[in-house]
């Protein structure tokens, strides 16, 4: 497990601010500024630019929080669908309100919601009373007459002129949204509209991780993104526009790419013709690539990253959520950079672990599980199936007790606790399942260190997994999935499924 660092976060944030202020005072010191990617919990870039701080952005904006106003968008159609956000495994609109609060845990206030397309779906209706009656400002936008080649009928009293106006008090009004296509460039572009209507001669830019735009188009790291948005279909280009008004070449995205040419003629609408945009690279403020401090470091890692995305959008086409061109496009992707999914550490293992669980005869209901997991220091520890434990639970327990150096004759967990645990399953709520999921193992763990002084010390090893890479040779089950998340590792799992039952719990 490579441990070095690529990325330094200090370095980050000093080009990060004073490229957005720089851009505060280009325009009559009012910046909308359309904030992509995640606030919090970025660990798509935390693996691809190792040292990268998941919440670096957050530090960002509290740096800047007495000159910044926060917009939190939302699209009705993703509330209407409960569309989920796969690194928590929530709806896109229960992670709206995890954001809330956690922008006011780093004492930041949302000036408002905005719902956009909205047309009275009865989700995105019950999502806006919910946060109404809990004193916050929620404002509804519908689709934009005539976007996206009608600018007339867009910068016009019925296209952006028909949403009402958020009054902000900040020169910077961040805009953001869980997830693509959630509308912050439709109200970034409404509120620029309104600005220039009330004689304010605001601005607007954008600010996007990836792909990086000062780094090559074939580079890892922007590859990965390409990995990481492959069931959008997002790919990296050469910004032509950029090429052509200055010479230079810079890396974007086809979206930004093809949606560029609308975008100026509306912002040239709304400014007069004084946008200055002569490309979408113009229009951001990503400062990324001045960070990285090594870059064989970030390659790799990224590299990483490409193999772990296959793997899970492998699963997703097997549990019916990805179509096959989405795999297709990864694993094209890993081709193109000479890799194998085989060249994860610790896929290899996970496998002998699955064929050591079949020969000792060890599995359960005739399906034998293996998983591995990679400690900081590289070392490798293996875990399978048995009608005691997933695969998952007999991984965890075999990690910690290794970094306890506890013997393995040792047990963390007694046959009377874990007898208890059977009855109840078994007797009382009727279960057919007795093995434990490894939300089960935890809390097993976690009762049997009161007693226990091993389980205590194996307990307190639980913080030294986060980030560790893990590897299943079969789709882990909701209580395995939730207890991996919540120990932070990586995970990546076998398109196979852990029983032949339709139903899982």
């Amino acid at each position: 497990m490579n441990n070095r660092k690529g990325f330094d976060n200090d370095r980050y944030i000093q080009e990060q601010r004073a490229e957005i202020l720089e851009r505060v005072n280009r325009f009559d010191n009012k910046l909308y500024l359309e904030f992509g990617g995640k606030l919090l919990f970025d660990y798509h870039a935390s693996r691809v630019l190792p040292g990268y701080d998941p919440n670096v952005k957050m530090r960002l904006i509290q740096n800047l929080k007495d000159k910044a106003d926060i917009l939190l968008c939302i699209y009705a159609g993703d509330i209407e669908r409960k569309k989920i956000r796969a690194d928590f495994g929530i709806t896109y609109d229960a992670d709206a309100m995890k954001l809330i609060d956690e922008l006011r845990g780093w004492d930041i206030n949302v000036r408002a919601v905005i719902i956009t397309r909205f047309d009275r779906q009865p989700a995105a209706q019950l999502f806006k009373n919910k946060l109404e009656r809990r004193n916050i400002d929620v404002f509804t936008h519908r689709y934009t007459k005539g976007y996206p080649t009608d600018v007339e009928s867009i910068v016009s009293d019925e296209g952006y002129g028909a949403n009402e106006y958020i009054e902000t008090e900040k020169p910077l009004v961040i805009v953001t949204g869980p997830g693509p296509g959630s509308g912050k460039l439709a109200t970034c572009l409404s509120q620029l509209y309104h600005e220039y209507r009330r004689g304010m001669k605001a601005g607007y830019a954008k600010f996007e991780t990836f792909p990086i735009w000062n780094l090559p188009v074939k580079h890892p790291v922007n590859i990965a993104y390409e990995a990481a948005t492959a069931d959008i279909r997002d790919f990296n280009l050469i910004d032509p526009f950029h090429l052509e008004a200055y010479e230079k070449k810079a890396v974007n995205y086809n979206r930004d790419v093809e949606v560029f040419p609308v975008v100026k003629r509306i912002l040239d609408k709304i400014t007069g013709g004084k946008s200055s945009y002569q490309s979408p690279t113009d229009m951001g403020v990503n400062r990324a690539g001045f960070a990285i401090v090594n870059d064989p470091v970030t390659q790799e890692a990224a590299k990483q990253e490409i193999i772990r995305r296959c793997f899970r959008y492998r699963c997703e086409y097997a549990m019916g959520l990805a179509d096959k061109e989405t795999v297709q496009r990864v694993e094209l992707l890993l081709k193109d950079l000479g890799l194998r999914p085989e060249d994860r550490a610790v896929v290899d293992p996970s496998w002998e672990a699955a064929r050591e669980a079949e020969t000792l005869g060890k599995g359960n209901d005739g399906i034998f599980c293996g998983a591995a997991i990679e400690l900081r220091d590289g070392t490798i520890i293996t875990g399978n199936n048995s009608p005691l434990m997933h695969a998952a639970s007999s991984l965890i327990l075999n990690a910690i007790k290794f970094l306890a150096d506890i013997p393995d004759k040792i047990k963390l967990l007694t046959e009377t606790i874990t007898d208890s645990i059977r009855n109840l399953k078994t007797d009382i709520l009727k279960e057919s399942a007795v093995s434990l999921d490894l939300e089960e193992a935890l809390i097993a763990l976690s009762i049997s260190a009161s007693t226990n002084p091993a389980a205590q010390l194996a307990l307190e090893k639980l913080t030294e997994l986060r980030n560790c890479e893990v590897h299943m040779t079969h789709i882990p089950t909701v209580g395995d999935e939730a207890g991996l998340r919540q120990l932070g590792v990586n995970l990546t799992s076998e398109p196979n499924f852990s029983t032949k039952n339709l139903f899982m719990l």
